[in-house]
Parts: structure tokens; sequence; C-alpha cells
């Protein structure tokens, strides 16, 4: 027996007790200890049933993803699960699975092993393994539809998302749901059934009958929800063998298709993405002993789209917010927006219609800066000018208590020049949200040259709590994200002006997998956020070098995008897009106006004029310092950008294509467009030393 299995008894029931904390992952020596604790309590005469229950907040909430390196680097290949699985359903001895908080994955694979299974009325069940690019490979596919049948099967293996023990239950995946303490319950209900006597249900004895049109219907959704994705078509797929071939054999086609989906570019971006954004919030110099103050209350400057969103971030997490507004308008149409927001959750069963009026509650908005001396951070959500921006600083840095946290939300100007405004420049910190605020998970956090550690992780903690991924960036026009996004959007454009429509741009890169095209983004973000950002900086503009022509002559249309009904493109009243004849006009008057000559662009060439732009400005950013890892600016692009998560990110992209290709696309662009495009001198050494962004990564930590 190891520390990670406890064995006990409860009368005449034998417990087996996983004891891998935080998780109870299924690491090495855990499937090792269940099949301990089985044969131990098989050769005990006293023992006449086994409870196998978790240890601590959880059953098993999974495989230890780590163990899936191993099998792609040939270390291991052979499944410890099944073995333990069939040894529980073969046990003469009744076999209960005793389950709170999480089943899933390979928690859910061995319960399913069991005779019997019970939960507490709030545990959880599920197959998510699609959400790593993989399927169940441990019988999850076999035994489920034997269970549960094939359409609720189909739905949790190819689409990851979990059910509730009442759904389970009535599903056939559950026995008894137990109220009260678990462990007695399930020692009660083993006493049960070994009374009861056996021969005692074998989940793979079981038959699961087919069901054409939910295959269908499964793969029509997979198709149009998970674009691109293999895996979820491979788990229906292997759902489908359920119904087709013996237990044994569904089984092992069920391991060769795991296996085929483990080894492939997808599952190893989207495990980088899974580990990426773990890793992002280890910061260099500061550890778990950095003191962090406390966030008890907040105040919000703008009550726009932004601080609206900022401000529901707070009030969502249960910290109340003073909402300030420069006019009554203003501050009224912002909580009428909030108000609003909160109704269409409530429309949709999200919560319930007293969660909102006590959110509502935690809101007190107001024209002045009363209170502000009580709050324990201020966030201003202003305009993006920093004539403004300093404005505010300088007042409330007269008014806020010491060890108050003053942020910006700021998406593109130094922290250090608004930090000037105070006179405590160590407090001030960028928090750059992403619009919508209240549902985008990214939140960059912007370090100034003296914003204390103390700050930092302060920070870090507190978008942990707004349920956000918080990625510490350093201070450069942009940040990361929008630094490098730029280049990208420069290439859109450049695209167009050359000869491609704006419907053929975007179509190319949704298509690819990005969430949207870069033209769409534009319209939906709002072209005059990006036009007062361009005039805020137009005095840094190299003279001669190349900018973009019609972003800037669309805002002077006043076409801003979707909230003036015309961008790029024309937006009905339900905000759908259609082609504006008007656009290709302005398109082509401004490009014979500049000589340029207009020819037929790829698909392939777009992509790989905004894509390999985007990751040779992250090379840069990486050289400067100004992201930590690769996999920083991976994170913030997945989780800020709509960048396919089966692409792992920008940066691990690149590692994928190869540096050497994207160096060479990107000598050929600047021979061909000019010093845009020379290339990071990162790229060009790691591109020459046949090296990856990841492998430079390790060698620098």
């Amino acid at each position: 027996m190891s520390d990670l299995i406890i064995f006990s008894k409860q009368g005449s029931v034998g417990v087996i007790t996983v004891n891998n904390p935080p998780v109870n992952a299924l690491s090495p020596g855990v499937p090792e200890g269940i099949a301990d604790g089985l044969k131990q309590f098989a050769e005990d005469a006293e023992v006449k049933a086994i409870v196998l229950i978790g240890g601590g907040r959880t059953f098993i909430a999974g495989a230890d993803i780590k163990e899936f390196g191993k099998i792609t680097s040939g270390a291991k290949r052979e499944s410890t699960l099944l073995p333990v699985m069939l040894a529980m359903e073969d046990s003469a001895k009744p076999v209960v699975v005793a389950i709170h908080g999480t089943a899933f994955g390979g928690g859910l694979e061995v319960a399913m092993g069991g005779h019997y299974r019970v939960a507490v009325p709030s545990a959880l069940v599920g197959q998510p393994e699609v959400k790593l690019g993989i399927i169940p490979g441990a019988a999850g596919t076999q035994r489920l539809p034997r269970l549960a049948g094939v359409e609720l099967a189909t739905k949790m293996c190819a689409f990851g998302e979990p059910v509730k023990a009442d759904v389970a239950l009535a599903a056939g995946i559950l026995d008894r749901i137990i109220d009260g303490d678990l462990l007695t319950g399930a020692v009660a209900f083993a006493n049960e059934m070994a009374d009861k006597g056996g021969p005692y249900p074998k989940p793979r004895d079981r038959t699961a009958t087919g069901n054409a049109a939910v295959f269908a219907e499964a793969r029509a959704t997979a198709k149009k929800t998970h674009r691109n994705q293999a895996a979820p078509l491979a788990a229906i797929d292997a759902v489908e063998l359920a119904t087709t071939l013996p237990f044994a054999e569904g089984c092992q086609r069920e391991r060769e298709i795991f296996e085929k989906c483990l080894f492939s570019t997808q599952s190893k971006a989207m495990i980088h993405s899974f580990f990426g954004e773990r890793e992002v919030a280890k910061i260099p110099g500061i550890g778990k002993d950095t003191p962090v103050r406390e966030i008890k209350r907040a105040a919000v400057i703008g009550a726009g789209t932004m601080g609206g969103g900022i401000t529901m971030n707070f009030v969502n997490a249960g910290i109340p917010v003073i909402l300030k507004e420069s006019s009554s308008e203003a501050l009224e149409r912002g909580l009428a927006i909030i108000r609003k927001n909160y109704s269409n959750s409530v429309a949709k069963g999200r919560f319930s219609a007293e969660v909102m009026e006590q959110r509502m509650a935690l809101i007190t908005p107001q024209l002045t800066y009363d209170g502000f001396d009580q709050v324990d951070i201020i966030t201003e959500a202003a305009f993006e000018g920093m004539a403004l921006k300093k404005e505010i600083f300088a007042a409330i840095d007269g008014i806020a208590k010491p060890g108050c946290i003053l942020a910006s939300n700021t998406s593109t100007l130094s922290i250090d020049e608004i930090a000037s405004a105070t006179s405590r420049p160590a407090d001030v910190i960028g928090t750059h949200y992403f619009s919508p605020a209240n549902v985008m998970r990214l939140l960059e956090i912007v370090r100034g040259a003296a914003t204390g550690s103390d700050v930092i992780a302060t920070s870090m903690g507190l978008a942990k709590k707004l349920n956000k991924v918080g990625v510490l960036v350093g201070n450069c026009r942009g940040f990361v994200g929008n630094r490098m996004i730029h280049c990208y959007g420069r290439e859109a454009q450049f695209l167009v002006e050359e000869g491609a429509t704006p419907q053929q741009v975007d179509a190319a890169l949704y298509q690819w997998g990005m969430a949207m095209g870069p033209l769409a983004m534009g319209d939906l973000a709002g072209l005059d956020v990006g036009w007062r950002i361009r005039k805020e900086f137009k005095h840094l503009e190299k003279p001669g070098l190349r900018v973009p022509m019609v972003a800037d002559e669309l805002c002077e249309m006043g076409r801003f995008g979707q909230k003036t009904g015309a961008g790029w493109y024309l937006y009905d009243d339900k905000r759908k897009p259609s082609p504006d004849p008007v656009v290709d006009d302005l398109i082509g008057r401004l490009t014979a106006g500049a000589g340029i000559a207009r020819r037929t662009i790829s698909d392939e060439e777009i992509i790989e004029r905004t894509l390999y732009a985007l990751v040779n400005e992250g090379a840069r950013i990486l050289e400067e310092k100004i992201a930590l890892r690769p996999v920083d600016i991976d994170v913030i692009y997945l989780t800020g950008y709509g960048f396919p998560v089966y692409r792992g990110g920008p940066m691990f992209y690149a590692d994928t294509v190869g540096l050497p290709e994207v160096y060479r696309r990107a000598k050929e662009f600047e021979a061909q467009h000019g010093e845009l495009w020379e290339p990071a001198p990162l790229l060009k050494k790691l591109a020459e030393e046949g090296k990856t962004f990841t492998q430079w990564a390790k060698e620098v930590s």
C-alpha cells in the first residue's frame, strides 16, 4: 500500500480511499494501489463488499495529464486502468464506487468499472477528453453507451460537457444518490447489495443499441461547434463502435483512436494550452510568500462598454463597486446596459432574478469621487487618451487611501507615464480587460517600472477571483496582445489594398480557425477605437513607411463598425454583415491614388502574411522581455483574440510549421514589401539553429 491509497474497514465493508490531492488524479501508483486494495479485500474473509471513494474534495477528477507525454515519447504505451476496471467487474464481492466532487475522464472510466455507482447530489460526471484533443482511452466510449445509451454517451464523449448527479441517475450511470454522509451511505448500499447476493452487474456485458440519427446529428453539430477539430468526430466514431463490436474489440479500437488523437498536433496544442494557463500564473521573483493586499471594495471610473463590464466582474465576485461617470445620462445608460446583460442571463436560466438584484445592489452609481477614499482598488476605464488618463490619476492620487491599487484599463498607453501623474507609482498597474469585459477571460496585467511586487501578486490573485486568466506583461505600446494584433491587422488591410476583398481575407482566416476574420473583428470592436489610438501615436510614425489607408477613411465617413451599422461591412438590425459596394469603391479609389497595382491573392498568402506577422512581432516581444515566455503570448491569443485552441497559439503554431519555414517566408515578404517584414533577430537565430520557441524558453528559464 502506498500513501496514494488508504485501506480501511467499515464493519464488513472494505474501503479503498484515493489520497492524491488536490484532485486525486490517476498518477502512477493510483491505479496500482486500487488493484492492490481489490486483491487484499478479495482475500479478506471478513469483507463482504468493497467501496471505492475519493479523499478530500473530490473523487477522481481525471488522468494525470503529464502521463500523456510519456506515451508520445514512447516511454509508456499500455493503459494501466483497463486491467483495474476488469478486476473490479470480475470481483466476487460487490464493488460500489462513491462519487463526490467530480468523476471526470479516467475518473468516470474507473467508476464505470464498479458494479454500482452512488453519488452526492452535487456531484458531476463527465468525459471531457475532447478538450485536450483526445478521446477516452480506457473503455469510456465502450462502457458509457452501455450504461447510459448512445445519445447521452455521444454528447458526453464528443462535446466534453459534464452532467449532474440527477441526470446521471436517470440515465443509468448512477444507481443511487446519497443524501448525507457519502461514505456512510455508500457502506450501507454496499451491505444492501451484498445481502442480495450476486451475480453483480457488469457494464461491459450490457448491449449498446445503435442509432444512426443520433450519430449523424452529433457529427453535424461537431462540425459547426468544434470547427476543424478531429477529436469530437473521433469520439463519435468510438461510441458508435460500442454498438457494433464486442466489448474487448471495441476497447482495442478505442485505444487505437485514442493514440492517433494523442499523437496529433491538435492534441499537443490543446495540452500545451491546458498547461499554459497554469504556467502564466507563475511569475519569477513573486512567490507564494509575496504579501498581497485585501480587495474588499472597488471603484470604477467610466460606465461605458468597458467600465460596465469591469463593474460586472467585481460584483459577480461579490465585491461592492462605486461606479462613477461624468454625466447622469452616461451613468444611467451604463446601468441600463448592466441590467440588460443580467436580465439576459436570467432569461437563459443562468441565475435567478433575485441574484440579479443582489448584484445590482452592490453597485453604487454616482457622479463624484465620494467614497473613493474607502476602496481598495480604483480602476479607470475612460477613453484611450493620455491627457485624460493622467488627469484622472492625478485626481484619485489625492483621494485614495494609502495602499489602494490604482489600475488603468488602457489598451496601449504607457503605464509609466500614467503613473507619473501620481505620487505613488508603486501602486499603479495596468489591468487591460478585453471586450466584452464581463465575458472575455483574458486580463493583461501590465507591470510598470515602479509597480510593487505586492501589487502584481494582488492583481494576479484578483484576476483568478474574477474568473479571468491573468497574464503579466511589460510596458510598451499595445503591450503584448494589441502590439501584435496591430501587425496582423496591418497585413490584413494591405492584402485588401493589394487585391483581396474584405470577405476573402476574413473567410480565409475563419476557415483556418480564427473565431472571426480581422476586418469583421475590427467592426465588432469599433473601428474608431483603433482610429483614436493611431491619432494618439501619429507623431511616432516613421516618415515614408507604408501605413494602411482604408480603415481611417472609413472612420472619417462615420463608419465605425457594427455600432453604426456600417464599417468594412453593412449591418442589418440584427447585426448580420453583408458586403458593401461603397467599401469596394473606396478601396479602388484609394489604391489607384497610391499607385498600388491590384492582383489576385491566394488564401495561402492571406494566412501566411497575417499569421507570420504575428509570430515575427511575438519574437521581438520575447527578446524585449515584454512577455515572460512564448506560452504567455499563446495564452493571450487563445483567451483574448479568438486564436483556435487546437493550433496552440501563434508561437506554438510557428513551432509546428517550423521556424526555418516561417523565417524563409518572412525574408521573402521583406524583399517584396519592405522593412516592416524585417525578421526579428530571435526568429532568425532559432531558425538558423533549427530550434523552436518552446526549446528556447526551456534554455533561458
